[in-house]
């Protein structure tokens, strides 16, 4: 189907870009972190927005599949495709860093798509504002590739996904033409809003080059409680309590389980340990506040309500910037820990918030008739996204459990689907979840989804095979 990408189909692309474009050592660009897939391609990273579009050019012509590479973080491999067929052309916008403009009086960044998140927290940090998303690999993880995946993050419950905090994009289409997208526009109602298209669409559909950031003003005064609680129903009666009594002051409301601390201990990375005894269910409640109020006092208000009501047995509130970077530290370091374990299986899931406890209840039993696992259940409370994850028993890894890994997948996302839910919450589809769309998704939505990327991208040379089955 596809034209290989090798040295006689990309000689004039490489005569065309300057030296040092092609990229001579490519490992890092063809594995992604769980190691469950290899990928095959010839990496070329670019550096302006007229180099994309010469190389998306030279690839519709002589039909050369283009994968995007964004940070490389990606856990459900939409950043790879795999050895079989022709190698595709991986594009990698590492090089494409630049904030371009800045409006401090806008609250509006421009940056190009290969800026890595922690620098464009920095960029905003520089003008008194900040830029909210947040999520454990913002030290790697680029804002092209968190604008494709329409990624979310631990302040979704405020801020929204990454789509919510997005004005105008610029793109590069699969032919080669540049949409000149960046608007910095709260209103503008002149047709279909292109924008949402590619947000989401993990690089199927085109090559987002730069975007128009949204900020928000710094909370004034920061503060985080990490809270004991009787069980997932109180943790969502306690998400609800401190709704009514903080508003829209409420920045993140993590829930965790002890089996995070559980591994945090048995594997590290190190932590401080929040209680004594450590409970069964904790949640860790985030809150920027307005000049004036005291996040200490607001906290300690609600602890002392949720504690009269039976929904909290334990609580430690942050004194200072040290205990709320340490209570951080522990929820930011459990994906580590959960790497280091090696998971059987792992889901990002979602449900209505509401079929939250009834989902955690469900699933033990239902996979303990498939075998005996760890769970470690943790995630975004406030948004309904729960990382639910199975691992081996102890003593045991997960290439133990292969032969049931089919099994524990479909059996948890039968019940999150049971329930109203998505099987991919915030990682995106990728090719791990092709299968899971097309069993559990809409049909009538599937047959728009089609339709749109035959339109865009009639040649299917972008990302083939990511999101949608490749023809």
């Amino acid at each position: 189907m596809f034209t290989p990408a090798n040295d006689d189909t990309l000689a004039e692309l490489r005569a065309a870009l300057p030296d040092g474009t092609f990229r001579d050592d490519t490992v890092r660009y063809l594995t992604e972190p769980r190691g469950r897939w290899q990928g095959a391609g010839v990496v070329v990273a670019p550096s302006t927005t007229e180099q994309v579009s010469r190389i998306l050019a030279h690839c519709h012509a002589h039909n050369i599949a283009v994968v995007p590479y964004g940070g490389g973080t990606g856990l459900v491999g939409g950043q790879l495709m795999g050895t079989d067929g022709a190698a595709p052309l991986v594009l990698s916008l590492e090089r494409m860093t630049a904030i371009r403009d800045r409006f401090p009086s806008e609250n509006v960044l421009i940056v190009e798509a290969g800026a890595i998140l922690a620098d464009v927290q920095a960029a905003a940090l520089d003008m008194d504002r900040s830029f909210p998303l947040s999520l454990a690999s913002e030290g790697s993880a680029r804002i092209g590739g968190l604008l494709s995946t329409n990624a979310g993050g631990v302040n979704v419950l405020r801020y929204g996904n990454a789509r919510a905090q997005c004005l105008g994009l610029e793109v590069v289409r699969p032919d080669g033409t540049i949409w000149h997208g960046l608007t910095r526009l709260r209103k503008d109602n002149t047709g279909y809003d292109l924008r949402d298209l590619f947000i989401g669409a993990e690089g199927t559909l085109g090559i987002i080059t730069a975007a128009a950031l949204r900020l928000v003003p710094r909370p004034a005064r920061i503060g985080a409680a990490m809270l004991a609680v009787q069980s997932p129903q109180a943790a969502l009666d306690l998400l609800s309590l401190t709704q009514d009594r903080l508003g829209d002051g409420i920045s993140a409301f993590e829930i965790i389980h002890r089996q995070g601390l559980d591994f945090l201990s048995e594997v590290g990375p190190e932590f401080k340990q929040p209680f004594q005894d450590i409970p069964d269910w904790m949640v860790l409640i985030d809150v920027g506040l307005p000049a004036g109020l005291s996040p200490e006092d607001a906290l300690e208000d609600v602890f002392a309500e949720a504690n009269g009501l039976g929904l909290v047995t334990d609580g430690i509130i942050a004194q200072s910037l040290a205990d709320r970077d340490a209570f951080w530290h522990i929820r930011e370091s459990i994906p580590e820990a959960n790497r280091r374990i090696g998971s059987v299986s792992s889901h990002d899931i979602s449900v209505p918030l509401s079929a939250v406890p009834d989902f955690i209840a469900q699933g033990g039993p239902i996979l303990a008739e498939i075998g005996h696992f760890r769970i470690n259940c943790f995630g975004h409370l406030g948004d309904g996204n729960l990382h639910y994850n199975v691992f081996p028993t102890a003593g045991r890894n997960r290439a133990d459990y292969e032969a049931e890994r089919p099994a524990v997948k479909k059996a948890v996302h039968d019940l999150a689907h049971a329930h109203g839910g998505s099987v991919s919450a915030e990682h995106g589809i990728g090719r791990l979840k092709v299968d899971d769309l097309e069993f559990y998704g809409d049909p009538v939505k599937l047959t728009m989804m089609r339709a749109i990327k035959d339109a865009l991208d009639p040649k299917g040379i972008m990302n083939p095979g990511a999101v949608l089955r490749g023809r």
